[in-house]
């Protein structure tokens, strides 16, 4: 008799079960930082590639808590500062984002689909361009006429690609991520 390799996951402990659900954040968090430099051909639109980041707040957003969605937010976005620069930062943006993404009343209004969580990602992915913009312009380093002309097809040319990609990211984690949870229910 054949049976899933989570089968096995109901026998782990508590414990275990904690540091299997860490190990798959923080790898998936890893894959999505290497993936941020990589440029695969045909990956980019007008320069800019999916905001791999955002698209993972968003997938670890939709199931938690507004302060669990904040907190990842605000940590992945240091991560990111501490790639490039801290100026403007984005932890600041992907907070905000992963806070809205956990407030959705998914009940009522989102279902768990392919359009939903692309359509989820396409507006966090503006809204988080656009809290970056607001930074930039709050610098004053730049003129504002400049920094909303390029933010303009920068949003929509990081939105559309990062919505395009988001299943990518979201449905192998979600289904680890309820994998998981249904060994904890009795």
């Amino acid at each position: 008799m054949r049976t899933s390799s989570f089968t096995y996951g109901s026998h782990l402990s508590g414990g275990m079960r904690l540091v299997v659900n860490a190990a798959i954040a923080v790898g998936s968090v890893l894959l999505c930082l290497l993936l941020l430099p990589t440029r695969f051909p045909g990956m980019e639109l007008l320069g800019v590639a999916p905001n791999w980041m955002l698209i993972w707040v968003v997938a670890w957003s939709i199931k938690r808590k507004p302060m669990q969605g904040a907190l990842a937010g605000v940590v992945l976005g240091l991560l990111l500062d501490a790639m490039t620069s801290g100026e403007p930062t984005h932890a600041v943006s992907l907070g905000v984002v992963g806070y809205l993404t956990a407030t959705l009343q998914k009940q009522k209004y989102v279902q768990e689909d392919f359009i939903s969580v692309a359509l989820i990602v396409f507006g966090m992915s503006v809204l988080g361009d656009t809290i970056r913009a607001l930074q930039f312009s709050g610098l004053g380093d730049r003129s504002w006429s400049e920094i909303w002309a390029y933010h303009q097809p920068l949003a929509l040319a990081s939105a559309i690609l990062s919505s395009l990609w988001a299943p990518v990211i979201y449905f192998p984690l979600n289904r680890l991520w309820e994998k998981m949870q249904a060994f904890d229910r009795p």
